[in-house]
């Protein structure tokens, strides 16, 4: 995504306007600023409750995750391209850096926890790319925790633009809408495993791991 496409999503952090991505087709899929702006929930904390070591949060947005990993004192980095983004979680008293994932990170191949929430999975448009990116930052044993779309089958690649208040603004970029049966190939392709797999109200969550396995297990 270029800086200039930016814009849409640095106002609505600031003043939580409400946000979409608009497809070529006219469609419209939301953006949860709400939550991204607001403590972690339920949810996010037992996503967080499986981070054991030094996490880095890919698109960390305003930083609720690397906050709250740093009051488990898990150590935490975030990555964002959004200096707003970056800005306020730097104002939580956590480290972030304004930075694309596919530039050079700090501890690559080191990271033991890297997590791509929030529908991160879908930077940059290809999902194979991504993860083989995130591959090379983990740690031999290390652990990626992904957030999938509610939709188990979906697997889109598209191009949108954000949707403010029903305006369609902002140049187009690539993203990816996947589900956690699309992200199973994915993450083959990518050299990664799919460890397990769990899904808490309305959200669904998957751990890979570098090491391969023979099979996948879902609890629901």
């Amino acid at each position: 995504m270029r800086a200039d496409s930016l814009a849409p999503y640095e106002s609505a952090l600031l003043d939580q306007t409400p946000l979409g991505l608009h497809t070529a087709g006219g469609e419209i899929i939301p953006l949860n600023v709400t939550r991204w702006l607001a403590p972690p929930d339920d949810v996010d904390r037992a996503v967080i409750e499986r981070c054991a070591g030094p996490t880095l949060d890919v698109g960390c947005g305003p930083g609720r995750f690397v906050a709250a990993l740093a009051e488990r004192g898990v150590p935490a980095l975030g990555l964002d391209i959004a200096e707003v983004a970056v800005e306020l979680t730097r104002r939580r008293g956590t480290p972030a850096l304004v930075r694309d994932v596919f530039e050079n990170v700090p501890g690559a191949g080191r990271w033991p926890e890297i997590l791509l929430m929030d529908g991160n999975i879908g930077i940059g448009g290809h999902p194979v790319r991504l993860l083989t990116r995130i591959r090379k930052l983990l740690s031999g044993d290390g652990v990626v925790l992904v957030e999938t779309d509610r939709d188990d089958a979906v697997d889109e690649q598209l191009q949108v633009r954000f949707n403010v208040g029903g305006e369609v603004v902002g140049p187009p970029f690539q993203w990816a809408h996947v589900g956690i049966d699309a992200l199973a190939g994915y993450a083959c392709a990518a050299g990664l495993s799919c460890d397990d797999s769990w899904r808490l109200g309305d959200r669904t969550f998957v751990s890979l791991s570098v090491e391969r396995r023979s099979s996948t297990t879902r609890t629901t």
